[in-house]
């Protein structure tokens, strides 16, 4: 296929490639335990979780049961292993539900039972068991606040393990007499298993006085007795080498490393040089668009590693400041900045996209972006800064016709941004 006469389906087979090389079905069953007769209870949350429950029935021939929490329209059908839909990334009290159900029973447990924990991206905001004292309607107003205010997912998830009954660590804890194996696809810069959703099943090594730093940082206001528990130390949670999380083992099986080799090798078999930058980028998604883009628009002059055609390819997840009532997520964020800082540089093509298959607010995945992005864009009257100005990027591509729309692809490896150097 050639890369000028179809940037768009060039760019899209990347993405596919992405994704694949995520897929439950073909990740999940080389990690299974050994099958030795017993029960295996299966629990999990993430919006991977269904996708992986699946996998599992599929490959596992002994006696099953288990409970798993999924984003809403991310479920499978599974016949032994229970599928709960909730919200993400703002909890709701099917989740609470979910995760209530999940811990009462893991908790009745014994050392003759084998749990396997299926774990994946959007973990967090679906375990939504508040910790004692803690109401579901104040962890959600947090989590909204902490979304809006542009703090890290690492920031954002330190808050909810404090603020759990479940996460940090305290999940394995409650099933200490059991074996638990966690199974994870890692969405996170860094695949740091205290932080893929909150980390349920590992020791977290941030305490009650980070969690509170993180919202005196960004100006989020809570409760004078809120405030007294994580200054007292009270809401802390089980730290690595906590005797109670020593039966606990974790395999991380998808990353976003994986996702983009498997890209960069498709990018080869269609005769472009990928460049990977790197699969835990982080910031403000419209100033990581504008630097890429000048590092675009430096391929093929002197000193720069690759000659055109080239593909830039890089993950992570960076994170949008709220300011203005408009719609849309960081990938379509990313390619306004993206855009901006193209100018309309011929040549040079663009996809990001979050490979869950929903960006942000909308049911979109992500966009595109080519050169002739803003001069489309500005004969139906759209301009690029006003749309960053409002946060408003699925209005600005939702116009020019330029989302991309794969639905749930009950996989969860983070950001995907791909630009098509010709």
């Amino acid at each position: 296929m050639s890369p000028r006469a179809h940037p768009r389906d060039l760019l899209r087979r990347l993405f596919d490639a992405a994704i694949a090389a995520a897929d439950p079905a073909l990740c999940v069953p080389p990690h299974l335990p050994p099958n030795d007769g017993g029960r295996l209870i299966v629990i999990g949350a993430g919006k991977a979780s269904a996708a992986m429950a699946l996998a599992v029935e599929q490959h596992w021939p002994g006696p099953l049961e288990g409970t798993v929490v999924t984003r809403y329209g991310h479920g499978v059908p599974c016949e032994r292993i229970k599928i709960i839909e909730a919200s993400h990334p703002v909890p709701d009290a099917a989740g609470e539900a979910a995760a209530l159900s999940i811990f009462d029973q893991i908790s009745r447990l014994t050392a003759a039972d084998r749990v396997l924990a299926l774990i994946s991206g959007g973990g967090s905001a679906l375990l939504a068991a508040p910790a004692l004292g803690v109401t579901l309607a104040e962890k959600r107003a947090l989590t909204s606040a902490l979304l809006r205010s542009g703090a890290s997912i690492g920031e954002i998830n330190c808050v909810r393990k404090h603020l759990s009954a479940i996460k940090g660590g305290r999940l394995a804890a409650a099933a200490w007499q059991a074996s638990v194996l966690t199974l994870a696809i890692s969405d996170v810069p860094g695949d740091d298993p205290a932080v893929i959703a909150s980390g349920p099943t590992v020791g977290d090594p941030t305490t009650c006085a980070d969690a509170l730093n993180v919202l005196d940082f960004y100006g989020i206001a809570i409760t004078a007795e809120l405030r007294r528990r994580l200054e007292s130390g009270e809401l802390e949670t089980p730290k690595p080498g906590d005797p109670r999380l020593s039966s606990s083992q974790f395999r991380l099986i998808a990353s976003p490393r994986q996702m983009l080799e498997a890209a960069a090798a498709e990018a080869q078999r269609l005769g472009i040089t990928p460049i990977i930058l790197g699969d835990a980028i982080e910031g403000e998604a419209r100033e990581v668009g504008k630097v890429m883009a000048g590092m675009a628009r430096s391929c093929g002059q002197h000193g720069f590693p690759a000659k055109t055609p080239c593909v830039l390819l890089s993950g992570g997840e960076t994170t949008v400041t709220m300011k203005g009532a408009g719609r849309g997520g960081r990938n379509t964020e990313f390619l306004l900045g993206l855009a901006q800082g193209l100018d309309a540089t011929p040549g040079i093509h663009a996809l990001a996209a979050d490979t869950d298959g929903i960006d942000g607010s909308e049911d979109n995945a992500g966009a595109f972006v080519g050169p002739d992005t803003l001069a489309r864009a500005r004969q139906l009257d759209l301009d690029v800064r006003q749309a960053m100005a409002g946060n408003d990027a699925w209005g600005y591509f939702s116009a020019l016709g330029d989302l991309l729309v794969t639905g749930p692809t009950r996989t969860n490896v983070n950001d995907f941004r791909a630009i098509l150097v010709e």
